[in-house]
Order: structure tokens, then C-alpha cells, then sequence
């Protein structure tokens, strides 16, 4: 276990339980105090310790409260629903599969922090910390976001970004769902419209580095299922395409069909 994990839990396991008033105060202002924001990373570590540690009501509780107008973007307060996110992530990891209603409507909020919550909340579904039976989950969740990937481009940009996980891509009986899942988001990007949406450019981006967490674990699968993207002359696939052959875990994997690709790129 994460050595910070394991001394925020001694210290969030030392406050008033979260269910009494006394313990909904201590634990916001300890929350706040250390959520590291503003600034440029928030404490991730004392977020997923929040979801190991709080409970349903907390988690609803900061959801219903902590809302773009109340917690902007950077703040601490939005620390807190960034929390809330996490936790709902082990709702669903717990058999509570309502809560992926709202997961899927948090993959569209304004912050980007919040939308990133979203992807690790759904891998910590498939995936739950500290769990003696990891990606017990998995089938389920690659159910869900082959269902995700049909709505918004934030939908499926929170669908893609879950998947592209490399703890997540371990068994080689997952690489075609996996690889149908990136040809369908990418099919959308060339067929797209207005690309001037803040949600086209967030998807566009994450597409930029998710084919090569992919085709890195799934080599043999992957690398032909990317080559059929090369000849594209859709301007943002292609730039897709450059940026994940720039991407370490590729060219470690095998540098001669990094450079070949490359070549076709520029052709």
C-alpha cells in the first residue's frame, strides 16, 4: 500500500465518524486544508483514502452541494466533489450500479479535474484498491463503456481514459474489446463536425496518448489495428496518430515500426 494512503487512513480513521455533524465538519476542513488546491495537482492520494474511508451519505452529500457555481474550477471546495466522484466509483465497485447515472453525467462538468475523477473513479470499479481479487469487474465495466463511447464526446473521452489504464490491460482476452472501443471513438473524430467544442478538443487530446497505452499492452493486436489509421487524411486523426508514435512506451516496445509509421505519417 501507498505508505501517504496508509497515514491519511490513521488519520482520517482518528476524526468524528463522517455521519455526525461534528465529523462532517472535521472531515471538510481537513479535506480542504490538504487538498493541494489551488495549484497545479490536487492530493490524489488523500482523495482515493476519502474513498476508501467515507461513506454513501458523505460521498451524495458533497455531490449535491459542492456544484460548479459553488466550487470553481482550482478550488478546494471542489476538492471535495472530486472526493464524492472517487466514492461513487466504489459504490459501483460495491454492486450499486445506480450510481453510474451520475458517474456519466459528471464526465460532462465544466472542471477538468472533475471529468478526470470520473475516468479514475470507473477504474477503480474495475479495478478496487486494495481488493484481494483485482479486475474482478472488468467484464462489466468494458460493458459500460462500450455503452459510454455512444454519447458525448466528455462521455467518451471518460470512457476511453478509464480503459487506457495499463493496470487495466493485463489479460490479452480483453484486447479486441479494448481495440474496437479506440476504432469506434476514432471513426466519431473523423466523421465530426464542429471541432471547435471544448469536448471535441478534450477527446482529441486524450486520443492523442490512449492508442499507445493500448497498443503497448496489446502489441500484437494493436500495432495492425493503429497502422489502419496511417492513411487517414483526416487532419485530426492523423495528429492522433503522431502523437501517440511520440509517446516513450512505443518506441521502447519497437522502435523500427515506430519509424516506419512515422515515415507513412509523413508521406
Amino acid at each position: 500500500m501507498n505508505m501517504n494512503i496508509q497515514a491519511y487512513r490513521d488519520t482520517l480513521r482518528s476524526l468524528p465518524s463522517p455521519s455526525s455533524e461534528v465529523g462532517q465538519k472535521a472531515w471538510r476542513d481537513y479535506l480542504t486544508e490538504h487538498s493541494g488546491l489551488p495549484g497545479p495537482r490536487g492530493n490524489l492520494e488523500l482523495a482515493q483514502t476519502v474513498a476508501l474511508e467515507g461513506n454513501e451519505a458523505m460521498f451524495a452529500g458533497y455531490l449535491a452541494e459542492f456544484t460548479p457555481q459553488v466550487a470553481p474550477v482550482n478550488s478546494p471546495q471542489e476538492f471535495l466533489y472530486f472526493c464524492g466522484v472517487l466514492g461513487l466509483g466504489r459504490m459501483v465497485a460495491e454492486g450499486k450500479r445506480e450510481y453510474l447515472e451520475q458517474l456519466q453525467r459528471c464526465a460532462s462538468d465544466p472542471r477538468w479535474r472533475t471529468r478526470e475523477g470520473v475516468a479514475m473513479a470507473l477504474q477503480n470499479w474495475a479495478d478496487p484498491p486494495l481488493s484481494s481479487s483485482r479486475n474482478q469487474n472488468l467484464s462489466a465495466f468494458l460493458e459500460e463503456m462500450e455503452r459510454w463511447i455512444q454519447g458525448n464526446y466528455f462521455e467518451q473521452r471518460a470512457a476511453m481514459a478509464a480503459v487506457c489504464e495499463p493496470r487495466l490491460l493485463t489479460d490479452p482476452a480483453i484486447a479486441r474489446r479494448v481495440l474496437n472501443l479506440l476504432n469506434s471513438i476514432t471513426a466519431g473524430l473523423a466523421s465530426a463536425g464542429d471541432r471547435r467544442e471544448d469536448s471535441f478538443q478534450a477527446l482529441r487530446k486524450a486520443l492523442g496518448y490512449g492508442w499507445s497505452v493500448a497498443v503497448a499492452a496489446f502489441p500484437n493486436e494493436g500495432k495492425p489495428a493503429m497502422e489502419s489509421w496511417l492513411n487517414s487524411e483526416d487532419k485530426d486523426v492523423r495528429w492522433v496518430m503522431k502523437q501517440n508514435l511520440k509517446k516513450n512506451r512505443l518506441i521502447h516496445m519497437d522502435a523500427d515500426w515506430v519509424r516506419r509509421c512515422t515515415v507513412r505519417l509523413d508521406e
